[in-house]
């Protein structure tokens, strides 16, 4: 892979004023995947096919007789996007050979309830077989489409309509699923995370998964200002806390090798990330400590792990 395809986004100039993600969808005001729809389709290169699994964006972008879309565009089932997305490459690898015609990228986009829980079949199959696609979660961290219920994405101490931060429960119990540790171990040739907050970084890795010979997928942290209960103005200063507090890495990994991309010297309090937003407010309540303490404790282990990775050169 060349250097140039790598930075081909120094800046915003880089950016190109074609819009392949247009206005008049019905996504909410400050809604973190639209933002990553916008600058996703800045960092194509055509021609493109988008396979769209069932979710916010989904919805929201196609109600009959509107599409936002101005490439083809396939809804698909909830659990099904990276099968789909599999049936379009090899299909087009036939085209390809039969009439001469140019080779499309295919990108596949579901949300973390369509990745990291219900689709997380299909996506594994794809992964093994390692066809030439991008697979992009847009996480949100929760089912935000159908009434924002708990996820594998979902936080810990996070309340949502099924793990409601109460007498009973502190919000959620459990931890969030490492989803690009999973997709590495399928040994697939690039994974990386990103945040709307730093959208140069975000269409780089875009760009530079779309040249590789293979499956890649990226983890875009895109907050949702109805489940996280923030006012829309906030939605990318929250994004940029998450990578500011440590509460969201933004890392890649290529060719079984951790790259950190935004380091910081000095971490911000998690409590600056969550403070603003509804869906955590009960961990700052006496009583709750414990479960912030072990949010702290899962985002160091998880620093400590990358950085150690990083450090070594091991291959995961």
């Amino acid at each position: 892979m060349s250097q140039q395809v790598e930075k081909f986004f120094n800046g915003v100039r880089d950016i190109p004023l074609e819009d392949y993600f247009t206005p008049g969808h019905r996504l909410c005001a400050g809604c973190g995947p639209a933002i990553a729809m916008k600058l996703i389709m800045k960092a194509i290169k055509m021609p493109t096919i988008v396979v769209n699994a069932t979710g916010c964006v989904e919805v929201s972008t196609s109600m009959f007789p509107y599409v936002s879309w101005r490439v083809p565009w396939v809804h698909v089932a909830f659990e099904n996007a990276a099968a789909v997305a599999s049936g379009i490459v090899e299909a087009l690898k036939i085209l390809n050979r039969k009439r001469g015609k140019q080779m499309h990228d295919v990108i596949a986009i579901a949300g973390d309830g369509g990745t990291f829980d219900i689709g997380l079949q299909a996506l594994s199959g794809a992964l093994e077989r390692n066809h030439k696609m991008l697979f992009i979660c847009y996480d949100n961290e929760a089912y935000m489409n159908t009434g924002v219920q708990r996820s594998g994405a979902t936080p810990t101490g996070a309340a949502t309509t099924t793990s409601p931060a109460g007498k009973i429960i502190p919000g959620k119990q459990e931890r969030k699923k490492d989803l690009i540790g999973i997709v590495v171990a399928h040994k697939i040739p690039y994974a990386a995370t990103a945040s709307i907050s730093h959208p140069i970084d975000l269409m780089n890795k875009v760009r530079k998964a779309l040249n590789i010979d293979g499956a890649t997928l990226i983890h875009v942290l895109t907050p949702c200002t109805l489940g996280w209960r923030y006012p829309p103005s906030q939605t990318v200063k929250i994004a940029r806390l998450a990578v500011e507090t440590g509460y969201f890495p933004i890392y890649e990994v290529e060719d079984g090798r951790v790259k950190i991309n935004i380091r910081l010297s000095k971490f911000k309090p998690i409590e600056e990330f969550i403070k603003i937003q509804g869906r955590f407010k009960h961990l700052l309540q006496p009583e709750n400590e414990r479960i912030l303490d072990y949010l702290k404790k899962q985002i160091e282990e998880n620093w400590s792990r990358l950085l150690k990775l990083e450090e070594t050169g091991i291959r995961i």
